[in-house]
């Protein structure tokens, strides 16, 4: 399939709606979209032009009044927003998106607006990809189902009794700390704002340093916000200081972790394993190292899927079509608008 051409072209009306990245084909199964598609034209798209293209996502984007976008996967800076002058209406799902520059938007005349959102999925996926990677589940898979003439092949860490560090101990990551608390492990968390207040009020130990977290941990979730000052929080210093029997998983977002810093880790045997659902660049290239690394036990990948369920999809397309819906009628008291 061509990067220029949706996989899908449903609706007659006027209005021209481009929905993007939507992977998994969901877009039109979770929302009533019957009073959207008499008045407008939408085009589905399922493949991912990254901002490096400029010029190829605005050839893709130039030609439509509203754009409907799947969390962070497609990027709206202010060198595209301001090459869209037909974009009146950009939508987002969850109530904020930090690869919209939402001020540019507003400097050219576009209203972004947003959905409700959990994050309880994450949550279990966090704990899920903890337990595949601390015991190895993707390799095992893979020897069974291709018939390796090794039967066993790895053995797995126990949790109970080990100490599960947490970075951010905001809504995520009290979720997975009363996981690893049910898995009976010594649960402690750092933050570079986090205080012991708030770590007694969730049973959890204080550390005061991301220095001792890293040497203490024997499990390290990530679940800190990336911004610009925690871009890059975690880099090869602080990876050398895990223990080599420790892993380490990130469900938050890629960036917190310098991607170069990561591989060189991995390669030198720093610790025992990693499980990523994030990535600096997404999908992940298929020629990335990451990929090739992922065929030893010690990483274990999965597609930015930590957020995905079924009932947080009804909630981010549901208000997607109220929004458009609002839109269309002329309602801008009812869109969910997203602002600086």
């Amino acid at each position: 399939m061509s990067h220029l051409d949706p996989y899908a072209h449903v609706g007659n009306g006027l209005t021209q709606i481009a929905v993007l990245d939507d992977y998994q084909h969901v877009a039109l199964k979770f929302a009533d979209w019957s009073a959207i598609l008499p008045r407008a034209s939408v085009d589905l798209f399922d493949t991912t032009i990254q901002i490096s293209d400029i010029d190829k996502l605005v050839n893709r984007l130039e030609k439509y009044e509203i754009i409907v976008t799947m969390r962070e996967r497609t990027k709206f800076p202010r060198q595209l927003l301001e090459r869209l002058p037909k974009l009146k209406l950009l939508t987002t799902t969850a109530p904020k998106n930090a690869s919209i520059d939402v001020q540019a938007a507003s400097d050219h005349g576009k209203t972004v607006v947003g959905t409700g959102y959990h994050g309880k999925g994450t949550a279990e996926h966090t704990w899920a990809l903890l337990l595949a990677t601390v015991r190895g589940l993707a390799h095992e898979h893979v020897n069974t189902v291709n018939g390796a003439p090794s039967w066993q092949s790895v053995v797995p860490t126990s949790l109970r009794e080990k100490k599960l560090g947490i970075v951010g101990l905001g809504n995520l990551g009290k979720l997975t700390a009363n996981f690893g608390k049910a898995f009976g492990m010594e649960v402690q968390a750092w933050s570079p704002n986090l205080t012991q207040e708030r770590c007694d009020a969730e049973g959890v130990k204080f550390i005061p340093t991301k220095e001792e977290l890293f040497k203490t941990s024997d499990v390290i979730s990530i679940h800190i916000v990336l911004s610009s000052s925690s871009v890059g929080l975690i880099d090869y210093s602080t990876l050398s200081l895990m223990k080599p029997t420790a892993f380490l998983i990130n469900t938050s977002r890629g960036p917190l972790i310098k991607e170069a810093d990561l591989i060189r880790a991995i390669k030198e045997g720093i610790f025992a394993g990693v499980g990523l659902d994030v990535f600096d660049t997404e999908p992940l290239p298929l020629d990335h190292e990451l990929r090739a690394l992922a065929k030893d036990r010690r990483v274990t990948l999965t597609p930015h899927v930590g957020y995905v369920d079924e009932n947080l999809y009804s909630i981010f397309w549901g208000d997607t079509v109220d929004n458009i819906n609002a839109y269309l009628d002329g309602n801008r008291g009812a869109l969910k608008v997203i602002r600086n």
